[in-house]
């Protein structure tokens, strides 16, 4: 009888230890849960602010290129090589330079009005309302941006007039 008594004794002992052991292992595994979700949510942040950053760069490069037509400006965001995928322009920065001499030449009044941007890792998509006469219905394009390092180092764009009658009546933005 003695050592049921015994044995009866020490589980009531063990008892609120066990308790207070498995408090401490939920504890531990909620702290360790919270600390790789943060990890994690650093991570993405750092990965956001890294394609915001991305994003401004493009945006800062149309607008001093496209609008105030300043060539050298632009080309300040641009790395040490620029591809362009447009089969109807030249790679690097003089084809760049030429365009814009092109614009401010032809067009200086043309506007590029950004509705959209988007940025994704290294990429950095625009959607643009480019009017080169104003009060013409001008062209939408979509700008696509490769960058490494935080500088622009591929283009590659989709151009469409805009239509006098449209099939229907939706915009293009």
């Amino acid at each position: 009888m003695k050592a049921i008594e015994a044995v009866s004794d020490a589980k009531q002992r063990l008892q609120p230890l066990g308790a207070h052991m498995h408090f401490i292992i939920r504890s531990a595994a909620m702290a360790a849960s919270i600390l790789m979700l943060s990890l994690a949510g650093g991570a993405a942040m750092a990965a956001s602010a890294q394609e915001e950053a991305n994003r401004q760069t493009v945006l800062a490069f149309y607008e001093k290129g496209l609008n105030q037509k300043d060539a050298d400006a632009a080309l300040a965001y641009v790395g040490n090589r620029y591809v362009q995928h447009n089969p109807t322009a030249p790679d690097g920065p003089e084809g760049f330079r030429k365009f814009i001499g092109f614009l401010r030449e032809k067009f200086p009044n043309s506007r590029s009005e950004i509705k959209r941007s988007f940025a994704e890792g290294d990429f950095v998509i625009l959607h643009v309302h480019a009017v080169r006469e104003p009060g013409t219905r001008g062209r939408a394009i979509v700008d696509i941006f490769k960058l490494e390092n935080g500088k622009i180092v591929e283009h590659w764009d989709v151009v469409q007039d805009i239509p006098e009658n449209p099939a229907n009546g939706n915009t293009m933005f």
